[in-house]
């Protein structure tokens, strides 16, 4: 899966698609394929009345969206990107935007 929990991303299809605009992942799904956004694809859950929700009513959350309507977000180039893995010298491995060649974060600790 090209995203993890954490990451800054585009969404590039579906209604909440919007070009330049960086949303975080909440969740990733990996059995599904399917990524929990931010604020993207808001869906009403009604629930009764309980200990926590003493009124009940209509809950508002994020619903999963597939992975590949998703591109990983560069913060230099401010759009969503294609992106490489390089090993570094040290021996960790990383994410490099394919335009500016900015780190995008840590796959894998040095071994």
């Amino acid at each position: 899966m090209h995203v993890k929990k954490d990451d800054l991303v585009e969404v590039i299809a579906g209604d909440d698609a919007a070009k330049g605009r960086a949303l975080k992942v909440l969740r990733v799904l990996t059995a599904k394929n399917r990524v929990v956004i931010e604020g993207v694809n808001r869906v009403y859950k009604h629930v009764k009345p309980n200990k926590l929700n003493p009124q009940g009513g209509r809950l508002s959350v994020e619903a999963p969206i597939a992975v590949s309507n998703v591109l990983l977000f560069c913060p230099n180039c401010k759009k969503g990107i294609r992106y490489g893995r390089k090993i570094a010298a040290d021996g960790r491995k990383f994410r490099e935007c394919k335009k500016c060649k900015a780190d995008l974060g840590t796959i894998s600790k040095a071994k």
